[in-house]
């Protein structure tokens, strides 16, 4: 449960420190929004958790940053989190709740962080909609790059559940 909290707590910080430097209002206040509910998400995790360290998820951040640096219109932003990090977080948490011992609150954490990041990921989606495509090779090279930073990081899949 730690390790989702710092997820949570990774993408929530992450978001927040990137929001300014985006140039697309819709991009921008979705990124506001998204960091704003994963704050809430991180905080029903300490709630449960009680005490616990913030140690943020490295692969994690490095990939959101990167999306910042190569484009700061915030598409590119949006896009990791919506193919790249949301869901590998979806399959840490999917896995978490196959865990034997866990209690009736903590799968009740799980669900509602699921039920979370699901519909900001649809949200991500009717942002995008609305908005100009991008066709740009650099971008598209961009974004592959970050796919395989998560993957040479080991998080293939998932983020795991107890790094």
């Amino acid at each position: 449960m730690q390790h989702l909290f710092s997820c949570f707590d990774s993408m929530y910080a992450a978001l927040g420190e990137s929001a300014p430097m985006l140039h697309n209002d819709a991009f921008l206040i979705r990124t506001y929004e998204m960091a704003r509910v994963c704050g809430e998400v991180t905080l029903t995790f300490r709630d449960y958790l009680g005490d616990v360290a913030d140690e943020r998820i490295l692969a994690l951040d490095e990939v959101l940053l990167e999306a910042v640096e190569g484009d700061e219109s915030g598409a590119m932003l949006l896009f990791a989190l919506a193919t790249l990090i949301g869901p590998r977080v979806l399959v840490s948490l999917r896995d978490a709740r196959e865990v034997a011992g866990l209690d009736d609150s903590a799968m009740e954490v799980l669900s509602a962080a699921s039920q979370v990041l699901v519909r900001e990921i649809l949200l991500i989606g009717e942002v995008a909609k609305a908005q100009a495509p991008t066709e740009d090779g650099r971008w598209q090279e961009i974004a592959r790059g970050l796919r395989v930073t998560l993957e040479e990081a080991g998080n293939v899949e998932s983020f795991g559940i107890s790094r």
